[in-house]
């Protein structure tokens, strides 16, 4: 008896995410990953990335526990074909030298519920600075396929100077044609991997 309580204390302590974690791919074809940045002064633009993966980690209690995504920089898609030539060149994006933007999870800040304030790294144009993300989970169903999914709708902002995009034009009534912050929008689905 103490043998098989020994053999699983050790398994636990080597194995500490297998045996307590639910891991989640990112299902792309349920996930929106958007953003929107000032033009002009007057408006926004609103875009999208459409090629990505990722996983996210939870333990049993719900805690999140890892979060890793990947995202095609020329996948930028704002509807409008010139604009996103220029955004994937080397005034904006620069996607032949800077192909993927990255997230990797660092640390919950702060839980409340369903509620979550995380810190991570994000890589972007060849600079990772830390960001935070305000996360809540929409809640977890199993489809009619039998595969368990969860929902997280999420927000950040960051300056795209922090990561060296500092492409602009002034205007001759002032200001600026491109604005500075970038508002990320998230709407993730998740199946759990079996």
């Amino acid at each position: 008896m103490f043998k098989k309580i020994f053999i699983a204390i050790v398994m636990l302590t080597i194995f500490p995410r297998l045996s307590f974690a639910d891991i989640y791919s990112i299902d792309a074809s349920h996930t929106h990953i958007g953003f929107s940045i000032r033009h002009m002064v007057i408006s926004n633009v609103l875009g999208r990335f459409n090629e990505f993966a990722g996983t996210i980690e939870t333990d049993k209690a719900g805690n999140i526990k890892h979060v890793a995504v990947e995202i095609k920089a020329a996948s930028i898609d704002t509807e409008h074909q010139k604009r996103d030539k220029h955004l994937r060149g080397p005034d904006f994006l620069d996607v032949e030298k800077y192909p993927f933007m990255t997230f990797n999870y660092k640390r919950t800040l702060s839980r409340k519920g369903d509620r979550y304030t995380l810190a991570g790294d994000l890589n972007l144009h060849g600079v990772t600075k830390e960001v935070v993300l305000d996360m809540t989970l929409l809640g977890k169903v199993k489809d009619p396929w039998g595969n368990q999914r969860a929902g997280l709708t999420g927000t950040t902002e960051i300056s795209r100077k922090d990561f060296g995009i500092v492409w602009n034009k002034l205007l001759e009534t002032g200001g600026l044609v491109v604005g500075d912050t970038v508002k990320i929008a998230l709407e993730v689905e998740g199946i759990l991997e079996k």
